[in-house]
């Protein structure tokens, strides 16, 4: 394996076990200050929203600076936010606008992740740079594996810190020490990826202008191709923003699963999650293509969400639920291996930063109206989700020739 791939293998995992550690907590935390559930899943827009503002402006910048400034800046704002949601803690339950006080400096906390946790966009831009057009098509796979491995471990050791006796500052106590660790590591160990003289000039945006991704996509002026791809990779984020927001209510619905076994169920779905995106995507790649596997991977996705809604059999379900993470699981690699060998190089930055805004736009739109349609609909709602995926593969096959180029 390239070791100068370990930052960025280091980089992802922490991204996502920053996510992750609070997903056992944070309920909790809102609850004890006295907050409705609602907030639990505002505190959750706030990531995703402010993410979808920073991704492209941190990917553009990387393109004009290079990847490691970037990347340092970046991980030094998520480190200075759980200092700050540490800081929100310590404070008096003083009540601002009828919510206590911690619970402002928490979302600003969230926010300010948020901004900086586009430093995703700037590690795939980093991945592209140094691997070649063959070795794309699977080291994605290896990142969707360690961003599934980040999902595994996260909430465990989550959980494990807020049970000792330093209860939630346990965790973010060891959130700060992850987070600490991966700068160090990135200012001595990363190498720059982009040199000088492949750094495009970079019209600089204000963040509020990131709002208009449309506009922004006309303006990378990133072709026929790539355009495509964008369009394909919005579809499904937002089929993944409905189905992350109903997936543990369905659940819990159809088998009446306490706390305990949800986190058993999903602990083994992120086990398959990382064991296909790091093996078998790569077996789906190196057989059918990039391309192709994309199309697979689709197919095989509305063929899961669509079944798991036909039985209460947990065996039959399982058996179903692994039609669709192996989908999923094919599909992530393969949206950025498609992009990083379609993207100009000296773009390679602002294209990642376009994509991981989509992403982010569809976790900041749409989890709430998710919610609601489930709370009305029940499990009918994945007739719906199940629709996004057939969409985008009817798509993907009537522009296949486009996709493959």
């Amino acid at each position: 394996m390239n070791k100068r791939l370990a930052p960025a293998y280091l980089l992802t995992f922490v991204n996502v076990l920053g996510f992750a550690i609070l997903m056992p907590v944070l309920p909790f935390i809102v609850e004890d200050y006295g907050a409705p559930k609602w907030v639990y899943g505002l505190l959750l827009t706030f990531y995703s929203a402010f993410q979808f503002l920073g991704s492209p402006y941190l990917g553009g910048l990387s393109d004009e600076r290079g990847r490691k400034p970037v990347l340092i800046i970046s991980q030094a704002g998520t480190l200075l936010s759980w200092i700050v949601f540490l800081f929100a803690l310590s404070l008096q339950e003083t009540p601002i606008w009828g919510y206590a006080l911690p619970l402002w400096i928490i979302a600003l906390s969230r926010i300010l992740d948020g901004i900086t946790g586009g430093n995703s966009s700037v590690a795939n831009a980093y991945v592209a740079d140094i691997t070649t057009k063959e070795e794309k098509s699977y080291i994605f796979g290896y990142l969707g594996g360690i961003a599934g491995l980040g999902m595994i471990v996260g909430p465990g050791l989550g959980g494990f810190a807020a049970s000792s006796s330093w209860g939630y500052s346990g965790t973010i106590l060891l959130a700060t020490g992850i987070s600490t660790i991966t700068l160090i590591s990135i200012f001595i160990y990363l190498k720059e990826s982009h040199p000088i003289e492949n750094r495009g000039q970079v019209k600089h945006k204000s963040l509020i202008k990131s709002i208009f991704v449309l506009k922004r996509i006309r303006e990378a002026n990133a072709g026929q191709t790539v355009n495509l791809i964008f369009l394909l990779k919005f579809i499904f984020s937002i089929m993944m923003a409905f189905y992350v927001s109903t997936i543990a209510l369905f659940l819990i619905d159809l088998f009446e699963f306490n706390e305990q076994e949800l986190g058993l169920f999903m602990l083994i779905v992120g086990v398959f999650l990382a064991f296909n995106q790091v093996v078998m995507s790569k077996l789906f790649i190196n057989k059918f293509g990039p391309a192709k596997t994309l199309i697979i991977g689709l197919g095989l996705t509305t063929i899961g969400l669509f079944c798991i809604t036909i039985t209460s059999n947990i065996y039959l379900y399982c058996a179903f639920y692994y039609v669709l993470n192996l989908g999923l699981s094919v599909c992530f690699p393969t949206f950025n291996s498609l992009l990083s060998t379609h993207a100009d190089p000296q773009h390679q930055g602002e294209v990642m930063g376009i994509s991981e805004s989509l992403n982010s736009l569809a976790l900041a739109t749409f989890p709430i109206a998710a919610a609601g349609i489930y709370q009305f609909t029940s499990y009918h709602v994945y007739f719906f989700i199940a629709a996004l995926p057939l969409l985008a593969f009817i798509i993907g096959i009537s522009k296949f020739q486009v996709l493959k180029r």
